[in-house]
């Protein structure tokens, strides 16, 4: 795991603890009870940090258990993974030497819930050592009463002088970003909101925030399986910076257009509802078949679904435009997946900044002369954004039609001065944030 620094200022080290247990915190129990909460946020870090495994992937192994465990620990391992740079600091002068992977991880899990979850001191430092103790690391129980006593007092002292939003980021993305990268981490420690796309003429649902751009806002929690007109297909989840791309596209009506790596669907139903033929387009079977059940409960019986590589799919004759919203690195989405900070490595933007190229490319033999592509991707990386497009120019074929300020006017900081659409997660902050996402417009020539 990247263990990122700080200059704590004139902050000396500290003694390490014993690492005995004491206290009210130290009762031995020989068979912890079951604990389905801090298992499964447990193996979801360790599955990060050890692994690069992504969060959701863990979940879904998980298998069955109670809706709440499996929340409760999704929002466990979130809160860790979003504040899991600062933590690592904190620990470091906490620590004689570097323990095991699996009990840093524990104690990271302990550090969230005092300082981040707000979780009772007895609960937080109980929880930690009976975990150690069910995972086969008892002898490491010591250490984490210690420890984790030690940050339930004095964590707001530990945590002076710390630069959080930097350390919360791993070196090589802040560097990466530049100028950016403090106005992006302004939109790190917080969950993001729920955004919903509806169909045309569709209620707002109650206690929805309407935004600027059509969007409807919910607070974060919100269950969308239980907002009134779901199973009735009357919106989709969306974050409002997702629903800009197929805005930017213009009129469709009529006109027969491609929806890329279409799952889960929200861009596709936003095409059909703007009166195109849609053909999506997808890989992965997983991908498709929730691709085809989101286009069953919202009622698009006109779209086509396609399950075919989209490098070496071709319509049967070309088409008006393509919506290409190519796979990439993500981390414009570290809001809801806070995971993809520390699995991601440099040298997966570059394989993918290489597949970009290639889908752009493929995209091209797709579209009749004049024709349009929106790519789109949800990355923060300028090689998968402006640079790509700058590539694509370069390589020939392609005239950019820049995004006018009229286009942009429901959110105007989303406008490059190339023209271009660009969000980040510290936008809106007033409003709960957006993802972060890039597009731009091109014509084949």
């Amino acid at each position: 795991m990247n263990k990122p620094t700080t200059n704590r200022g004139s902050r000396g080290p500290r003694k390490a603890p014993s690492g005995k247990p004491s206290g009210k915190f130290s009762g031995r129990s020989a068979r912890p009870s079951a604990d389905p909460t801090r298992d499964l946020a447990f193996d979801i870090v360790c599955g990060v940090v050890e692994h690069r495994r992504m969060l959701e992937t863990t979940l879904d192994r998980a298998g069955a258990m109670e809706a709440r465990d499996r929340s409760s620990a999704h929002r466990l391992a979130a809160t860790t993974l979003r504040h899991m740079g600062s933590m690592t600091e904190l620990l470091q002068p906490l620590l004689r030497r570097e323990p095991p992977e699996p009990v840093r991880c524990a104690l990271l899990l302990g550090v969230a819930q005092l300082l981040h979850l707000e979780t009772p001191p007895h609960a937080a430092v109980g929880t930690i050592v009976d975990l150690l103790r069910r995972r086969g690391l008892a002898p490491f129980a010591g250490l984490a009463n210690a420890v984790l006593r030690r940050v339930s007092r004095e964590g707001a002292t530990l945590r002076e002088g710390l630069d959080e939003a930097r350390l919360d980021v791993p070196p090589w993305l802040w560097s990466a970003w530049g100028a950016r990268a403090r106005a992006i981490s302004r939109g790190l420690h917080r969950e993001a909101p729920l955004d919903l796309t509806l169909q045309p003429g569709a209620a707002v649902p109650n206690d929805g925030e309407e935004l600027p751009t059509g969007s409807v806002r919910f607070p974060a929690g919100t269950r969308i399986a239980e907002l009134e007109g779901f199973e009735d297909g009357a919106f989709w989840a969306q974050d409002v910076a997702a629903a800009m791309p197929v805005r930017l596209m213009g009129d469709v009506s009529g006109k027969t257009v491609v929806d890329l790596c279409a799952a889960p669907g929200g861009k596709t139903a936003q095409l059909a509802h703007a009166g195109a033929t849609v053909t999506a387009v997808e890989r992965e079977a997983p991908r498709a078949e929730r691709l085809r059940e989101n286009i069953k409960r919202l009622k698009l019986e006109t779209v086509q679904v396609v399950e075919a590589d989209a490098l070496t799919w071709k319509p049967k004759e070309a088409v008006d435009a393509v919506l290409l919203d190519a796979p990439c690195s993500a981390t414009g989405t570290f809001r809801r997946h806070p995971d993809v900070l520390w699995i991601k490595r440099p040298r997966d933007v570059v394989a993918l900044a290489e597949a970009q190229d290639s889908f752009i490319d493929a995209v091209r033999d797709m579209l009749k002369p004049g024709g349009m592509m929106l790519y789109a991707v949800c990355s923060l990386q300028d090689e998968e954004g402006p640079e790509r497009v700058a590539a694509a120019l370069e390589r020939g074929g392609w005239r950019l039609d820049p995004f006018s300020e009229d286009e942009l006017s429901s959110m105007a900081a989303a406008r490059t001065a190339e023209g271009y659409f660009r969000t980040h997660p510290g936008l809106w902050q007033d409003r709960g944030g957006m993802d972060g996402f890039f597009a731009a417009r091109l014509i084949r020539v």
